[in-house]
């Protein structure tokens, strides 16, 4: 077993903690998500332990949030009506103490998405998470994104991401080949996964969702609900590419490899690196 610092070694046992708690509260998670994720966002929550709920209606997205365990908003599939929704909905959370993270999709691309983002960020996340090119271009640099797709490194996001951390006061967490969490001060970085994922649609959706799932048991460390998420997405991640043959295999057997994790697997043979 390789040499870790006592720190790596703390946050690891933490992530396993963590990892029970959501098994045994099963955490409801409401998300506010775009129509491509909901069916394999709400999967990959089952999977975990955690329960998911789809509510998105302005007329009682708001209310349910002070139900909720936490909200996760992904702008993916954004609109006016579903804008006013998310905004009511993350204020709502605001005010009842539910954490909620965002994930800013594709928010650099159009005007009315930036516009979106930037009221969002005002209502204060817990944790958003992005790719590398979001999360540079939300910090605002220039960033090589199109669309949806990073065509950043996750290296080249991290000052970003620490800048932003720093200035909003949240955690953000950089997803890719390698990802990286920070709060500004803490950071680590996180391995594992599988060349399949970027292949598969709504994975990094599912992962928002799940980090959504670990802050509502981590309420007073978001940044360990981070860690210990995106911990599992790789331990789970590389374990299903072992047995996969494409896009097609890895997308179940991703959601098998999630709900077989092992608790002891996230100290064992943790993916965390400073």
């Amino acid at each position: 077993m390789p040499d870790r610092s006592p720190t790596l070694a703390a946050q690891a046992r933490l992530s396993h903690d963590l990892l029970q708690a959501v098994r045994r509260d099963a955490p409801l998670v409401q998300c506010l998500t775009n129509f491509v994720s909901m069916n394999y966002a709400a999967n990959a929550l089952l999977a975990i332990g955690a329960s998911p709920a789809m509510v998105h209606a302005a007329e009682e997205a708001p209310e349910f949030a002070r139900l909720s365990g936490a909200v996760v908003i992904n702008i993916g599939t954004l609109s006016a009506p579903w804008l006013d929704s998310m905004l009511l909905t993350a204020g709502s959370a605001g005010r009842a103490g539910t954490p909620w993270v965002l994930d800013p999709v594709a928010h650099h691309a159009t005007a009315f998405r930036r516009d979106a983002v930037a009221r969002l960020l005002d209502l204060r996340p817990a944790v958003i998470r992005g790719n590398a090119s979001e999360i540079i271009a939300l910090a605002g640099g220039q960033s090589a994104g199109k669309g949806v797709d990073a065509r950043d490194a996750v290296a080249q996001a991290e000052e970003s991401a620490r800048a932003l951390a720093a200035a909003r006061q949240t955690v953000v967490a950089v997803t890719g080949e390698t990802d990286y969490v920070t709060d500004g001060s803490r950071a680590l970085r996180i391995t594992g996964g599988s060349p399949w994922m970027p292949r598969v649609t709504a994975t990094g959706c599912a992962l928002t969702a799940v980090v959504g799932a670990f802050a509502a048991v981590s309420r007073d460390d978001p940044y360990a609900a981070a860690v210990a998420a995106l911990s599992c997405f790789g331990i789970a991640g590389a374990s299903a590419h072992d047995q996969a043959q494409g896009p097609g295999s890895y997308a179940w057997r991703f959601l098998d490899a999630l709900a077989a994790l092992d608790a002891a697997s996230l100290v064992r043979a943790s993916p965390l690196r400073a």
